[in-house]
């Protein structure tokens, strides 16, 4: 299974090279690092908060929730997160696909049952996403990019929609400040591919800052 991920860097090695920008990658990258490092410690109170109250709502569940994602060029890693579903909530997605909200290769369902009473909050606010942040450190992830899709999303694209996996996937990007829940997936596709031609570093600064506004606004999260 895990050699149809792979063999994608072979098929999109031209398409990366006309879309290269190795200049802003490099300085993007040390971006990362330091805004990583800094969002951690200025956040610890909060996630250490939230890590008590997951726990005390369960004390037998994990507190975190690793999932295998799809990244840049088809390489596969573990994404991090704040649990906020049930421990079985995998084994139920399966009975949930008739009730998808999404249209494409994507599964939203606006009241999903998985979801725990302190997920609700921690979703609700993009709390949950906070532990990312581990995973720009590693570099599997950015601030700024493609949300990274499932291996079973990512089984059914078409060569066309592998293109937005040409760089590092981001904990934002342009579809999130752009609609989101209101797009379809196709619009999603187009506004990534969006993204990775106009890629520069004013312009993740701006997606961040509209996130971050987005993030703030009424006290809702993303």
């Amino acid at each position: 299974m895990e050699k149809t991920y792979y063999s994608f860097r072979e098929q999109a090695r031209t398409a990366r090279e006309s879309h290269e920008k190795p200049m802003h990658d490099k300085v993007w990258r040390i971006f990362d690092i330091i805004a990583a490092v800094f969002a951690l410690l200025i956040s610890l109170p909060i996630l250490l908060a939230i890590a008590i109250t997951i726990k005390f709502e369960n004390w037998k569940a994990p507190i975190f929730f690793k999932q295998k994602r799809v990244g840049k060029d088809g390489e596969l890693f573990y994404m991090y997160k704040f649990r906020s579903m049930y421990v079985d909530a995998e084994a139920q997605l399966a009975k949930l696909q008739a009730q998808n909200e999404m249209d494409g290769h994507m599964f939203k369902m606006k009241d999903d049952p998985r979801i725990t009473r302190v997920g609700k909050w921690i979703r609700k606010t993009s709390l949950d996403e906070f532990p990312q942040f581990i995973n720009i450190l590693k570099g599997d992830m950015s601030f700024v990019g493609p949300r990274p899709p499932l291996m079973t999303e990512y089984a059914n694209y078409t060569s066309h929609e592998k293109k937005r996996l040409l760089v590092t996937p981001g904990c934002t990007g342009l579809w999130q400040v752009s609609g989101r829940n209101n797009l379809t997936f196709n619009e999603m596709i187009d506004l990534d591919l969006q993204y990775i031609e106009k890629r520069s570093i004013r312009f993740n600064i701006k997606i961040l800052l509209l996130t971050f506004k987005e993030f703030t606004s009424k006290g809702n999260g993303m």
